[in-house]
């Protein structure tokens, strides 16, 4: 019922695949976009045109319920791994009417993956890497629940 997809500024699909990825958000799929910046925002944006023709992406704010779905996260100002800017949690609404299902959730300016590919290594702050995970823990779930 969820995905997890990485450096989604190289995304390539054909048109088969768009199609596939848009027949899994229409049966319940949710889909986490991770670790991408400044100019991948171009490709990633045309992909998910061609997954869904006319998506508008909303930003998400603290209340959605995304950020609380088992963990209440206190704050969207999270620490990104290489200093890319400002941080966005964005979102797509299923008819985009913010009333329906979020289909997908990207951390824009983000690379949360990372805090827990290395979060055995000493490399990170361990706050940082417990805020990493509560993100990943209420995607999961609001995947799952949603």
């Amino acid at each position: 019922p969820f995905s997890y997809m990485a450096e989604a500024g190289y995304w390539a699909q054909t048109d088969e695949e768009a199609a596939n990825v848009r027949a899994y958000l229409k049966k319940g799929g949710f889909i986490i976009f991770d670790d991408f910046r400044a100019g991948d925002w171009a490709n990633f944006s045309a992909q998910i045109e061609r997954v869904l023709p006319g998506a508008r992406f909303v930003e998400l704010d603290l209340a959605h319920p995304v950020f609380h779905a088992f963990f209440d996260i206190e704050s969207l100002e999270f620490v990104q791994y290489y200093d890319r800017g400002r941080v966005a949690f964005l979102g797509v609404y299923e008819d985009n009417d913010p009333q329906k299902r979020l289909l997908l959730v990207a951390n824009y300016n983000n690379d949360i993956g990372e805090y827990w590919e290395f979060s055995d290594t000493g490399w990170n702050p361990i706050d940082l890497t417990n805020e990493a995970y509560k993100f990943g823990v209420n995607y999961v779930v609001y995947g799952l629940t949603h």
